[in-house]
């Protein structure tokens, strides 16, 4: 039982000094970005414009549910208005659910095919050759793909959010228990400029979680195909796993 505890130790901290190692390689290359242009370019279409159908979607859904649920609270009370629906449902998915609902998507979609390139790439050993030509590898593919979840994840929270209340709102008038203006009165009775900020900073983490976690197991894959296989579960189940952590020490400090 021990020798088991000191071995999950040992590998924990190893990983960890290997993830801290491929950052620093990879932004150790930011002076040579301008080569890396066209690999950014094409990681922003892939990470950021191809991922908002499917957010769209999800959060269309889970607009839909909130409303669906808070106008079912709303029937069994006799003390909270109408607008509370309204409320309800933008604080809800601007706080938590645009982001979260996103970040798992990402998780799944981006995540798992960013590990699934970089681990093919390593087990056919084209990242090897990449670095016999004296490119820094880390830098040419991990870099642009980090950058694209970064900067391209809060475009997606924003289309998220607005989907879902938007969709919120078309449930809410279908249904014909609170009218659009009501729904809007409760919008905006409890909307606070900050909760936008907070759901972009959240969104930022995420991006940089997914992406980043997602390039480690990809970059170290080992084992062939079976390992590509391993890193792509691995990647986005941990990628799942620390956006759930980031979401709750980044609530603990801001709000």
């Amino acid at each position: 039982m021990v020798a088991l505890i000191r071995h999950r130790t040992d590998a924990f901290f190893t990983g960890l000094g290997r993830f801290g190692l491929l950052l620093g390689s990879a932004f150790s290359g930011t002076a040579h970005l301008r080569l890396y242009y066209r690999n950014l370019t094409e990681q922003f279409v892939r990470v950021g414009i191809d991922s908002l159908p499917i957010v769209a979607l999800a959060s269309a859904f889970t607009g839909a549910v909130a409303a669906v649920q808070s106008i079912y609270q709303l029937e069994g009370s006799f003390y909270l208005p109408k607008t509370a629906v309204g409320s309800f449902v933008t604080t809800s998915v601007i706080l938590e659910l645009g982001a979260l609902i996103a970040a798992f998507i990402l998780a799944g979609r981006v995540g798992a095919r960013i590990a699934a390139e970089l681990g093919t790439m390593r087990v056919t050993e084209q990242i090897d050759a990449l670095e016999a030509m004296g490119l820094n590898s880390a830098s040419y593919l991990v870099l642009p793909r980090i950058l694209a979840g970064v900067l391209m994840f809060p475009l997606i929270y924003v289309v998220a959010c607005t989907v879902g209340i938007g969709m919120g709102l078309i449930v809410g008038e279908a249904t014909g228990v609170i009218s659009t203006q009501t729904f809007i009165d409760g919008a905006r009775l409890l909307f606070r400029p900050y909760d936008v900020f907070f759901g972009v900073v959240k969104s930022l983490a995420f991006g940089f979680a997914i992406t980043s976690v997602s390039c480690y197991y990809g970059y170290y894959t080992s084992g062939g195909a079976e390992g590509v296989g391993r890193s792509t579960t691995q990647a986005t189940v941990m990628s799942c796993v620390f956006v759930l952590l980031a979401d709750y020490v980044l609530a603990v400090i801001m709000l």
